[in-house]
């Protein structure tokens, strides 16, 4: 089952089931709505989300940069998190804020140090993920707030699948205004998901409603005032968001 969150039309904040396409149905007990009639979520609430650097070796190409020994962390707080359907606005007068779909994972409850092994155990399910990244900051900062953290800069959902569902090669797709941008597969991570959980729970606490973006293929490109951008990953859906540039 696709777990969704949504509003429905009294106000009223529920998890139910997603069913059919993106243009399909949400149910909550004996009620189905439209999607255009509710408010779609972010499928949890995060009390923080570790993002993987260069995780895909092509990315890491395109960007000029190495494979690191180990993966990549960085953090971004509950005020990057944006839900299916938004309008996102960008950093104001930064030349360059390109896009990044990554498949992410979201974590089931709290858990420390845990083994690679135990990893799959401790995971709710798996949703898409649009890391947003301002490389005007990004490029001239150590810590990445600016350039990775800004309000809204973590498009995610638009729904929690079971990983069961999403296979070990899912595709992970990106396209802006219909075109197709990213094209990729969870096989091509440096690091697994099991790697990524016991790398970083050596480190910090994951809390239930955590979530880890894994890192992104190439293909990643400048976004503009208005652009329709759309994230697909096979096994779960597809996130659409739009963007906005003061």
């Amino acid at each position: 089952m696709r777990e969704v969150r949504f509003r429905d039309p009294a106000g009223t904040i529920r998890t139910g089931e997603w069913l059919g396409d993106s243009e399909g149905y949400v149910r909550f007990g004996d009620r189905t709505h439209p999607i255009g009639e509710v408010d779609v979520l972010a499928p949890c609430e995060p009390s923080k989300i570790v993002c993987i650097g260069r995780n895909y070796a092509d990315h890491a190409a395109e960007r000029d940069s190495v494979i690191p020994d180990r993966p990549l962390l960085f953090l971004e707080e509950p005020n990057a998190v944006a839900s299916h359907d938004s309008t996102v606005r960008l950093p104001a007068g930064k030349e360059r804020t390109e896009h990044e779909a990554e498949l992410g994972v979201v974590i089931g409850k709290q858990c420390r140090n845990v083994s690679e092994a135990d990893a799959m155990a401790i995971v709710a399910g798996f949703a898409c993920g649009n890391g947003l990244s301002n490389r005007d900051d990004q490029r001239v900062e150590r810590n990445w707030v600016r350039g990775k953290a800004f309000d809204n800069a973590a498009p995610f959902g638009p729904v929690l699948a079971p990983p069961e569902e999403v296979p070990a090669d899912a595709t992970i797709r990106l396209w802006v205004n219909g075109e197709l941008r990213q094209d990729g597969s969870r096989a091509d991570l440096v690091f697994s998901i099991p790697e990524l959980v016991a790398e970083i729970t050596t480190t910090l606490t994951l809390e239930a409603g955590d979530v880890i973006l894994t890192g992104t293929p190439e293909g990643i490109g400048p976004l503009a005032d208005g652009d329709e951008i759309e994230i697909a990953v096979e096994g779960i859906g597809t996130l659409r968001h739009s963007v906005q540039v003061p």
